[in-house]
């Protein structure tokens, strides 16, 4: 017996292939905020070498603040 004609059948085929469609999206997002993520890490680490940098030549140029 064929039940891909009965309607319920048909509607619950096509929702299953929806989610299938909408994990797959949310796979690939997941993929792309950990590739976000690691950028995000990365320049944070390059704004915080620069800060020492700028510290050191400040404190050499003896223009810090004081405190």
């Amino acid at each position: 017996m064929d039940d891909t004609n009965d309607p319920v059948t048909w509607f619950l085929l096509r929702l299953d292939g929806k989610i299938d469609r909408m994990l797959d999206d949310i796979r690939e997002l997941k993929l792309r905020m950990t590739a976000v993520e690691a950028a995000f890490v990365g320049v944070n680490r390059r704004i915080d070498r620069l800060e020492e940098r700028l510290d050191q030549k400040e404190h050499h140029l003896d223009f810090a603040e004081p405190g």
